[in-house]
């Protein structure tokens, strides 16, 4: 979605507005020693691998998802991905960088202090500037201490300093702004926002979900809003403020919310039950034990400031944060948001993709692709599922739902196709490529009305689509996320990596693989 309501998650956290079958995805499957894995690449002797995720197929073939450092130092831009047949052989290798790491010198021409402050600088030059949706940035608060690391996600690979850099935007939500300075210059390379918006059994009713069953906690005197079955998570009210851990909702009766938002457990009816949604959906339908695959579960933070009208989802609270929206009575807290905030975390643990670019609207429109997953598998009479985004929440202030899958184009902005300019759109419009890619694949081109909603989606070539169905479309963009995309993938990218997950799973000369080729020249990604 975009920022404001728009939905995102790169580096660290995100918001809503501006034939073979994967047995497993954590670490638990042992991968050969890191330097025994650089040696067999032909990687130098000053670089080495960090194991960041395996996939297993059934038939043994492994997916090692690597971070590169070089001279003992972090490689943005260096992942790479090698795919093994069962006996251990290297079958393939994905990098983010096909060529040689190594930058021209590996001594810092700035102090990590300097560095800190160019970054600090560039960041407060844009205090007051307005940025596409992005609501503008009104203060810089704190600045870290800048780190070395070897920049190879654009151009040579170069010596760089990482530094966070700290604030708060016009709309309350809060800015952590990583930025990558050139070490000789103090050029800035790239800044990202971390920080991506969107705009026991007890029963509860919530704002949107309706009436749901919710596993509560009892803890001999009271009942608390946790769910132990899912890897503990829980749901805290701010009371309206912007930071802290909050305060843990508790019951004395184990009924929670009435539905309206005037009662503040409503919210957290629908936070808690959309973590559980979510967790659900990814365990049930890919395997995945939780969005870092480690079993840990997420918290959710509802009431967050006053009049804030976004959600954000956090790598570093490991955390979903709702605001109560227009005059503190229109909460954030529907089921796609949920989805679509929490997938930022997958993503974030799986290919990483970066935030800007194209790269950055294929990682916006996984967290449209799975938010509208997480709710076709609930499946809620009071949130029909649909191809809609954000059709519950109004943000609009007219009835019409933040974006649209079958032709993305309906809300003003978003590209239906793509082009050589799609990359220097804000990253919730150029999804719509992706997003438009996935309806395709799912319920193919034209006039039809599935659930009760009206589509009629386009092609730019003309063509007629065939879908091959919503359950297959969503395995095969899991597998080319979790196991063929790298944090630099583009649209073009993204058909290989789609293409190579569809023969993975139904054969390379399937009916599925031909879709999947068919939509992509149906959005002009050739």
């Amino acid at each position: 979605m975009k920022r404001k309501l728009a939905l995102g998650a790169v580096l660290s956290a995100s918001a809503l507005l501006a034939g073979a079958v994967q047995a497993g995805a954590g670490l638990a499957h042992a991968a050969p020693a890191p330097t025994a894995m650089a040696h067999a690449l032909g990687l130098s002797g000053q670089e080495h691998l960090i194991v960041k995720d395996t996939v297993v197929d059934a038939d043994g073939t492994r997916h090692l998802r690597y971070e590169r450092t070089f001279a003992g130092l972090p490689v943005l831009g260096g992942d790479l991905i090698v795919h093994q047949d069962a006996g251990g052989a290297i079958r393939s290798t994905d990098r983010a960088h096909a060529g040689s790491v190594a930058p021209a010198s590996l001594s810092p021409k700035l102090t990590a202090a300097q560095a800190a402050a160019r970054a600090s600088a560039a960041v407060r030059a844009t205090v007051g500037v307005t940025e596409g949706d992005e609501p503008a940035l009104t203060s810089v608060d704190g600045t870290g201490t800048a780190q070395l690391v070897v920049w190879a996600a654009s151009g040579a690979p170069r010596l760089a300093y990482r530094t966070t850099v700290e604030g708060m935007r016009a709309d309350g939500t809060p800015s952590s702004q990583l930025v990558v300075t050139d070490a000789a210059t103090g050029e800035v390379l790239s800044a990202h926002e971390q920080v991506q918006t969107s705009n026991a059994t007890g029963s509860g009713k919530g704002v949107f979900v309706g009436s749901v069953t919710l596993t509560t906690n009892w803890t001999g005197s009271t009942y608390e809003l946790r769910d132990n079955t899912r890897g503990g998570q829980y749901t805290v009210s701010l009371n309206n403020k912007q930071g802290g851990q909050g305060t843990l909702y508790t019951d004395t009766d184990n009924v929670w919310g009435n539905g309206l938002a005037s009662n503040g457990q409503s919210a957290a009816v629908d936070a808690q039950y959309g973590a559980a949604a979510t967790w659900d959906f990814y365990k049930n339908t890919f395997g995945r034990n939780g969005i870092r695959n480690d079993g840990v579960g997420a918290y959710s933070r509802v009431h967050y400031g006053r009049n804030y009208v976004n959600a954000f989802w956090s790598d570093s609270c490991f955390c979903m944060t709702y605001g109560d929206g227009a005059s503190n009575t229109h909460p954030l807290t529907a089921l796609d948001v949920s989805g679509h905030e929490m997938s930022h975390g997958v993503t974030a643990n799986t290919a990483g993709l970066n935030y800007s670019g194209e790269s950055g609207g294929l990682n916006e429109a996984t967290s449209d692709i799975f938010g509208t997953g997480v709710e076709w598998y609930a499946n809620l009479a009071a949130d029909a599922p649909d191809y809609l985004i954000g059709e519950l929440i109004d943000i609009n202030g007219n009835g019409t739902p933040l974006r649209y899958m079958d032709k993305p184009s309906k809300d003003g902005r978003s590209a239906d196709s793509w082009s050589s300019g799609v990359g220097s759109l804000d990253v919730h419009y150029s999804s719509g490529v992706a997003n438009h890619f996935f309806y395709l694949l799912s319920e193919g081109s034209g006039a039809k009305t599935i659930n009760g909603v009206s589509y009629n989606s386009p092609t730019s070539n003309g063509s007629t689509v065939t879908g091959i169905g919503r359950d297959k479309a969503l395995q095969v963009w899991y597998r080319a996320l979790s196991v063929y995309m790298t944090s630099s993938t583009d649209y073009a990218g993204a058909r290989t990596a789609t293409l190579k997950a569809a023969a993975d799973l139904y054969g390379a000369g399937s009916a599925e693989s031909a879709a999947v080729a068919a939509a992509w020249s149906a959005v002009n990604v050739n």
